[in-house]
């Protein structure tokens, strides 16, 4: 199996796209928030994006370059994921987009949309005459 430009085995290429766009997230409700919590090993902050798009989505995406490669390099295994990666995610009407909170530590981003308070419905006695 000989080298293709990037200096890869043909058989990785495909594999380097789909990993990168299968970034492990999880994303749990709680009472006050909702949590994302993404798996990016290797990223730095700076490689990574945290948004809000058109009001109620998250878009959380990033990139991870090429290692620089040496001409007398020989690959013989390609695991690592390299490339580009974007996850959107529709966030329910109680979702507060405009206090969203993103920190990463140690590979692992984690973003924070508090929710609005659930509105008690107010109850009203009513007299009953007779």
């Amino acid at each position: 199996m000989g080298p293709v430009s990037s200096g890869y085995p043909p058989s990785a290429a495909p594999q380097l796209v789909v990993a990168m766009a299968t970034k492990l997230l999880h994303w749990k409700e709680t009472p006050e928030a909702h949590i994302f919590k993404a798996d990016l090993p290797g990223l730095r902050k700076e490689e990574v994006k945290a948004e809000v798009e058109d009001g109620r989505i998250l878009k959380i995406s990033g990139e991870r370059g090429k290692e620089k490669e040496e001409t007398n390099d020989k690959w013989h295994r390609v695991e690592r994921s390299m490339g580009k990666f974007v996850r959107r995610f529709r966030l329910p009407e109680n979702a507060k987009m405009d206090q969203t909170k993103a920190t990463m530590e140690n590979g692992v981003l984690e973003v924070a949309v508090p929710k609005e308070e659930e509105k008690k419905p107010e109850i009203k006695a009513i007299e009953i005459s007779g």
